[in-house]
């Protein structure tokens, strides 16, 4: 520590600091972040200890601390993507034609958890839930539905789907093709990410292996054929919705991500034909300084994991490209208008952290799916952010601040630890299957709900500043059980005037190339769908070669 800098803070901390701390004592002993760092009172150069070009760089230049772009938002702005669906394809083919004339730049379709986990609408497991959290797709003629007047050569779609990715990725294509756009031209994203289905999200239908064998296929067929198309989202963003912490959403993120990487390259791929096409989905929390220093650690250690651990040449490799969503957690069914303040912090921090693409939620999302009106005023959060506060005008504007600086170095120390740690179980899969993941979100989450609890964490409307005042929205989304019927009504419709030959000579084609570990199986999925068999059909065959995965118990 320079000489000067330390005789002139040991003044400082006798004289001015001593007489306020006397008048005005701090509000706590302790300061810390969600992940247990310690934030001291102030940060002076002595607490930043930065090689520039080693560690942070320049943008667009390995290790991508500061940015995956050059230019970042100055060239364009991350892509305006609010997830949305519910109900019928009809009625949510309304609402992204609402919205991309509301200027959201790309769509984020939401399915309904039967289509999640490979049921149609007319499956009896799946009554009550038509409709409810997402769209109901059962067969390509949904797709088409949903997709009307979407010029998929022109707007990327994302789709938030698991088990099933690969089929619904199919369907996908096959609108394309009909609408006369190549799938080398489609843009988009499939989530695909089945290992945090079995830590924190739960709509997983096949054991791993046979899963780990669909997405490297998706990943084989994207590079071939797709090479706009982002065939994975690898997400942390619901692990930390099950209550990890920030260091944590990095850590297991990172480390499923490198799961799937070595899952690719056994299968035969090399990794810069598909590390490229590899994307990320990360939550931002309401602590923005920690969230800032999360992003810019995570594209350094995956960067840094790219190009060490797996030998990737490609600077494209190395990159960590990824979307954000803010904390559905964080929202509250009291004072729901108080939801937009924390979505405007939480995007906030997303931008100033660098994304690609982002997603605001709207604020009566506690209560129901959201409407028209609270989605327009989520996505007006963007525009103002990106229009009118200037934090889009400058590349990475938090840079060298000495605590932004600090707390990403923290992070990305914090993180590799436990990337070691789950190295030493023998990777992601496995410390997944001695619960090793789930048993740390779990107790993470403990701790947050007691400090609520107790008063320790503030939560405003809720355990301070109450009010008896009832000011929840009237206008809240419902969705009927009559959206049930017309799906079934339209199914039963389609397996009528379909080509049932057809249907069940691919069927028996699919099932005998599932039953060969090394056959590819999207083409299959594509003419599946385009001969109009159906989610639930598709899947069942897959059930019955694949099996389906028992939850492991946490004890």
């Amino acid at each position: 520590m320079n000489d000067d800098l330390m005789t002139s803070r040991r003044e400082w901390e006798t004289t001015t600091l001593a007489k306020a701390l006397s008048r005005y004592p701090e509000r706590r002993q302790r300061f810390e972040t969600s992940s247990g760092i310690e934030v001291r009172r102030l940060y002076t150069p002595e607490d930043v200890h930065v090689d520039y070009v080693a560690d942070l760089g320049f943008p667009g230049q390995y290790p991508f601390t500061r940015g995956v772009q050059p230019t970042m938002y100055r060239g364009r702005l991350w892509t305006m993507r609010q997830y949305a669906g519910y109900a019928t394809a009809e009625e949510t083919n309304e609402r992204y034609k609402f919205l991309l004339e509301q200027g959201q730049t790309g769509l984020s379709v939401a399915f309904d958890l039967p289509t999640q986990i490979g049921y149609d609408a007319d499956h009896p497991l799946a009554a009550g839930e038509v409709g409810r959290v997402g769209v109901s797709i059962s067969s390509l003629q949904d797709m088409e539905t949903l997709l009307d007047g979407i010029p998929l050569g022109k707007v990327s779609i994302s789709m938030t789907i698991n088990a099933p990715a690969a089929i619904l990725l199919a369907m996908v294509i096959a609108v394309g093709k009909k609408q006369g756009v190549e799938q080398g031209q489609l843009r988009g994203t499939i989530q695909n990410d089945i290992l945090k289905e079995y830590v924190a999200r739960g709509t997983y239908i096949f054991p791993p292996q046979p899963s780990m064998r669909l997405i490297t296929d998706t990943f084989r067929y994207c590079a071939a054929h797709m090479p706009r198309w982002n065939s994975i989202s690898i997400s942390g963003y619901h692990m930390r919705e099950a209550g990890c912490t920030a260091v944590q959403e990095v850590a297991f993120t990172l480390a499923n991500g490198i799961e799937y990487v070595k899952a690719a390259v056994e299968a035969g791929l090399d990794v810069d034909d598909f590390a490229g096409q590899l994307s990320f989905f990360f939550n931002a929390h309401n602590n923005l300084f920690e969230e800032v220093a999360k992003f810019r650690a995570a594209r350094r250690l995956w960067a840094r994991l790219m190009r060490q651990r797996f030998a990737a040449q490609n600077p494209s490799s190395w990159q960590l490209r990824f979307h954000t969503q803010t904390a559905g957690s964080t929202l509250t069914a009291q004072q729901p208008d108080n939801n937009v303040v924390r979505v405007t912090l939480q995007a906030l921090a997303a931008v100033l952290g660098g994304t690609q693409s982002l997603h605001t939620n709207s604020r009566d999302e506690a209560l129901a799916l959201p409407s028209e009106q609270s989605v327009q005023i989520a996505l007006r959060t963007q525009q103002i952010i990106a229009y009118e506060s200037g934090v889009a005008d400058t590349v990475d504007p938090l840079a060298g601040s000495y605590f932004v600086e600090h707390l990403t170095d923290e992070i990305e120390q914090r993180a590799s630890e436990y990337i070691e740690r789950i190295d030493r179980l023998g990777g992601a899969l496995r410390a997944i299957e001695q619960g090793f993941i789930q048993r740390e979100i779990q107790e993470a989450a403990y701790r947050v709900q007691q400090a609520v609890e107790q008063g320790e964490q503030v939560v405003v409307g809720v355990n301070r500043f109450v009010t008896e005042e009832d000011r929840r929205p009237q206008d809240l989304l419902r969705v009927d059980e009559a959206v049930r019927e017309r799906q079934v009504a339209r199914l039963r419709a389609l397996r009528e005037w379909r080509d049932k030959a057809r249907v069940a000579e691919v069927l028996a084609r699919l099932e005998a190339a599932a039953r060969q570990p090394d056959a590819p199986l999207m083409p299959l999925f594509l003419e599946a769908v385009e001969s109009y068999a159906t989610l639930g059909e598709i899947c069942a065959i897959l059930r019955q070669v694949f099996g389906e995965y028992e939850a492991y118990t946490i004890v």
